[in-house]
């Protein structure tokens, strides 16, 4: 038994721990979790824990599949919202075999991760992470009504009057405790909307932390009587939650995107890793914006980007290059403001690494900058819905190379399943336009 596994059991015995939840996710990035008692820890993390794998294909699962989940020690954390003693591992997912569980999202990650690593190359992220407090609905019949905002703050407003400061403040305790730091909070652009930075960290940590941070975020909710939600775009004629992600890609210690010439933006790598992000950008829409609402936000501007451009200042860039540092080598990086706070973090970080690393070795170059003023527009338009995503993903040659034939097939079924459900569904929009009209 390694280190990681020691420090994990004398932890659990010296803080009077007694469940341990093993995390992990499906293929759209929904967290999934079992208990295991402490006393049978040490054989979860010997051999691992069977289950049945299809709770990992999504709403579109077909049979019972025999997996093992293995606890990633190094994931351990003692939950700190918990009345008893409770800790948290996140699992990979493996067959019997001992072979990798082609439809698990954490893995995937982890096979891009990998290959940069052959090259000496590790992703860093940090990521801005947008959300909705609203009032608590009366019944469950109420969800589907519009919901009640606590506020009328705006963009870095205080709002001494409402739960966002405390909210901020307790959510924010509860990453720091469990070993995710936060860089800042703020109240966001809309009513009752709120933003949370974690610092950057490791690609496979960030989407550990992420998944950690949407569990937080509700359960600081709840206590406090409210509920959060992630949904891209919730309200109309207010802008929607997006999740900007910051990448940097380091070789060893030096930032491979600093450019020493303060006149340009990124490095020569950075501009073609730029290129590569820009390139495969409509591709990748599918997994940055996998829900029907998610198009509701892109469709409306408002801070979310429609073509697949760059900026140095704008905010209509699908990525914007941050000047704010210039010759600070830890700060260069790009910000991709496509992403939505409901995406799976796994298969985002996953395929912006593929596609990053693709345009340097293959020498893309980065085009035009959007200067948002008359500048260049010829930037290729974003999918319109997730119909027109879907399909550019399922023919998507490096989503297949990245994530394998088997996880982008379950992936593409889910996501077929879920516009037929829409595109079939009457609307409150369509009853009130068409009802009395026709």
């Amino acid at each position: 038994m390694g280190h990681d596994e020691t420090y994990v059991l004398r932890t659990v015995e010296e803080r009077g721990v007694r469940f341990v939840r093993l995390w992990f996710v499906d293929v759209l990035g929904l967290p999934k979790s079992f208990a295991v008692p402490a006393g049978e820890l040490e054989a979860a993390l010997d051999e691992g824990i069977g289950l049945d794998g299809s709770a990992l294909e999504g709403f579109a699962r077909a049979r019972e599949r025999d997996v093992i989940a293995h606890p990633d020690p190094r994931s351990f954390q003692v939950l700190p919202w918990r009345d008893e003693v409770v800790a948290r591992m996140f699992c990979d997912i493996r067959l019997p075999d001992g072979a990798a569980f082609p439809v698990d999202s954490r893995q995937a990650l982890r096979r891009a991760l990998d290959g940069a690593a052959d090259l000496g190359l590790t992703l860093q992220v940090g990521c801005e992470v947008e959300f909705f407090l609203f009032a608590e609905p009366a019944a469950d019949d109420d969800l589907g009504a519009v919901p009640r905002t606590l506020d009328r703050g705006a963009y870095f407003d205080l709002t001494p009057q409402d739960v966002g400061s405390d909210f901020r403040r307790r959510t924010i305790d509860l990453l720091e405790r469990m070993g995710i730091p936060v860089k800042a909070s703020h109240h966001e652009n809309a009513p009752s909307q709120h933003e949370i930075h974690l610092k950057h960290t490791d690609a496979l940590s960030m989407a550990d932390a992420l998944t950690t941070f949407r569990m937080a975020v509700r359960q600081v909710a709840r206590e406090l009587g409210v509920y959060a939600t992630f949904m891209p775009k919730p309200l109309d004629g207010v802008p929607g939650s997006g999740l900007h992600a910051h990448f940097s890609l380091f070789d060893g210690d030096r930032n491979v995107f600093f450019a020493s010439d303060a006149k340009e933006p990124l490095s020569e790598p950075g501009r073609r890793f730029l290129a590569g992000v820009l390139a495969h950008a409509g591709e990748m829409t599918a997994v940055t914006n996998q829900w029907v609402n998610s198009y509701k936000r892109l469709a409306t501007g408002m801070e979310a980007p429609e073509r697949a451009s760059w900026t140095r200042h704008g905010r209509s860039g699908l990525v914007r290059v941050p000047a704010g540092r210039p010759g600070k080598e830890e700060a260069a990086r790009i910000e991709l403001r496509s992403p939505d706070p409901a995406c799976n973090p796994y298969l985002v970080f996953a395929l912006v690494l593929a596609a990053g690393l693709r345009g340097i070795e293959r020498g893309y170059q980065l085009g035009a900058e959007d200067l948002e003023d008359g500048g260049p527009h010829e930037a290729m338009p974003l999918p319109e819905d997730l119909r027109i995503a879907t399909e550019l993903f399922d023919r998507s040659e490096l989503a297949r190379e990245t994530l394998g034939d088997r996880l982008c097939d379950w992936y593409v079924s889910n996501k077929r399943a879920e516009w037929e459900a829409y595109r079939t569904t009457v609307t409150e929009y369509e009853r009130r336009r068409y009802l009395a009209l026709l």
